[in-house]
């Protein structure tokens, strides 16, 4: 049959339609328009978001922080929502995700997805109790406009990202260190999270990486240092993706060499005897 279309403009939360299956972004004045103006972050998971819903799962250690961080929010808009781990249940969710692809792989029952981006939500103030956005700031084009804009939208704002200009963490993580320092120049110029947490009002707790991470970010495997020369698990981290094939390619052949001859393992022989680590996560809670 023909596809279904809903206006959501009568509960407050205007602009939006349901077309063919898929929320769009509809704004007043910009015609048939449909998404937003910044599309790195959708390009670069259209391109390595195909295996998100195997690699990136949801920790419910984390998930339990996050969740309790939203306290009793009902009705909670998910920013940068992907295939949409971290997703209260028992919550009215509705999530904005720019990437198609991305969109496509959110499971049947899944919340309401918009394409849009952070820096221009398409809500009107104060639409809902809580905003939330899990490992996706440092993708944003304008990260402090994003975080703004979940405060202009929402009552309370919960964000799991990671200290960008905290460089404790990448000498302590050992991929960084000893293998990947690329990863440091990906962070130039990006505002550091105190910078975020003050455009919000917001408090940073930290959050520590359980050795057995259900979700493969790309800290996720700190104990487990086999999993980063699996090609399948690299990709469905944006890092990989970002320092480029060269630089990748190096820092596996150094990391297999270096498991094989146990020079890594004598490096880092201390990990062996710690449930959690502490690389840098962090909720910001207003």
């Amino acid at each position: 049959g023909p596809p279904r279309v809903t206006c959501l403009q009568c509960a407050g939360r205007r602009w939006v339609s349901m077309q063919g299956g898929e929320m769009v972004r509809m704004r007043r004045g910009d015609g048939d328009r449909q998404e937003g103006s910044d599309m790195s972050s959708a390009q670069l998971y259209d391109t390595i978001g195909s295996t998100y819903t195997v690699t990136r799962r949801t920790e419910p250690r984390i998930a339990a922080r996050i969740w309790a961080a939203l306290g009793d929010a009902r009705t909670v808009l998910n920013v940068g929502a992907g295939t949409g781990s971290y997703e209260p249940p028992g919550r009215d969710v509705t999530a904005v995700e720019p990437s198609a692809l991305m969109r496509a792989q959110r499971p049947a029952g899944a919340a309401p997805c918009v394409a849009a981006v952070a820096e221009s939500l398409p809500y009107e103030d104060q639409s809902f109790d809580a905003a939330m956005a899990v490992a996706t700031v440092h993708h944003w084009q304008d990260p402090i406009a994003g975080l703004r804009e979940m405060r202009r939208v929402a009552r309370r704002v919960v964000v799991f990202t990671f200290d960008s200009s905290d460089t404790g963490w990448r000498r302590r993580f050992w991929l960084t260190r000893d293998y990947l320092p690329e990863v440091a120049d990906l962070l130039v110029g990006r505002p550091s999270l105190t910078e975020l947490a003050r455009a919000i009002g917001a408090r940073m707790e930290p959050v520590l990486i359980p050795w057995d991470c259900a979700d493969g970010f790309f800290e996720a495997y700190w104990r487990r240092p086999e999993a980063y020369l699996d090609d399948h698990l690299r990709r469905g981290v944006s890092v990989w993706a970002r320092v480029g094939p060269d630089a990748e390619q190096r820092a596996v052949r150094s990391l297999r060499d270096d498991l094989v001859s146990g020079r890594w393992a004598e490096r880092n022989r201390d990990l062996v005897a710690l449930d959690a680590a502490e690389l840098g996560l962090r909720l910001l809670v207003t």
